[in-house]
């Protein structure tokens, strides 16, 4: 999963992986949904933490009824 992304990506990565705008990039950031790394101004966010964060998203979805 993820294989032509770094082992740490950046918030535009992140954006790109997920599929999400750059507010709810940093709103999942700043909650701690998606543990990071913050250097001054810039975050540098695991790649193992997104997928992290993709499983654990997947894992609590529910299944829709038909």
């Amino acid at each position: 999963m993820y294989n032509t992304y770094p082992d740490v990506v950046t918030v535009k990565q992140l954006c790109e992986m997920l599929r999400i705008g750059r507010n709810t990039a940093y709103a999942l950031l700043k909650s701690g949904e998606i543990r990071t790394v913050r250097i001054g101004r810039k975050y540098l966010i695991p790649k193992s933490c997104v997928i992290q964060y993709v499983h654990r998203y997947l894992s609590k979805k529910q299944p829709e009824r038909l």
